[in-house]
């Protein structure tokens, strides 16, 4: 008979399990080892010089959308109307050009009437106040001057230079022909004809303001109290 061999089956099961555990380990030792070199080979070639010079100059793409406007019937509405009141409106508090847009070179002047003072209402040929005169039915506002209120007066100063500019552009009118000239600008918001008055390129506003009684337009109204 032949030798007999006990052959523990339990025993060999756990054995059996120990060394596929330890394959399996090994196995995952080296898929981690392999793993952690070819991280270290990617970080030396991304940190070397060559690689910080070619993504120093890199630049992402990017993508733009684009969109057509096409506006609806209501928005083209809306901005009309703002266009409207920008034309209208706007150059009064932005104030104008009051440049004339053709002095008279030749110097010779052809406009000519006597002046009264406007009392009430309009007139022909009559002075409301320093910078604003009725000529041939057409109430002139002179565009290059700003001159004291009287109607009304903000104090007794401004009623005292109101008075007396009044007075002296009616004598300036009447010591002789002059030219009328356009601006940039036809009508103020009031209506009035925008116009700059000279006597031999010489502007009569100008002739106010030597005197003390007038200031040069600059776009708005400024305070005499």
């Amino acid at each position: 008979m032949g030798k007999i061999v006990r052959f523990d089956t339990a025993q060999a099961v756990k054995d059996a399990a120990a060394r596929a555990k330890a394959r399996q380990r090994g196995a995952m030792a080296r898929l981690d080892q392999r793993s952690a070199e070819m991280g270290a080979a990617y970080e030396a070639r991304h940190r070397s010089p060559q690689a910080k010079a070619r993504n120093k100059f890199q630049r992402p793409k990017r993508h733009y959308k684009t969109t057509r406007w096409n506006p609806s019937g209501t928005t083209i509405l809306n901005i009309g109307m703002l266009a409207f009141v920008a034309f209208w409106f706007v150059p009064d508090y932005l104030g104008y050009s009051a440049q004339p847009t053709s002095l008279a070179s030749s110097g010779i002047d052809t406009e000519s009437a006597s002046f009264s003072l406007c009392h009430s209402g309009g007139g022909t040929n009559c002075v409301v106040d320093g910078d604003t005169i009725w000529y041939q039915g057409n109430k002139i506002r002179i565009a290059d001057i700003d001159t004291p209120e009287t109607h009304p007066p903000g104090c007794a100063l401004e009623a005292q230079l109101g008075t007396a500019a009044t007075n002296k552009l009616q004598t300036l009118l009447n010591a002789g022909a002059f030219s009328v000239q356009s601006i940039d600008r036809d009508t103020d918001r009031y209506g009035r004809q925008l116009r700059i008055l000279t006597r031999g390129d010489e502007s009569i506003g100008g002739m106010l303001v030597d005197d003390g009684l007038a200031r040069w337009y600059e776009g708005s109204r400024q305070p005499w109290c």
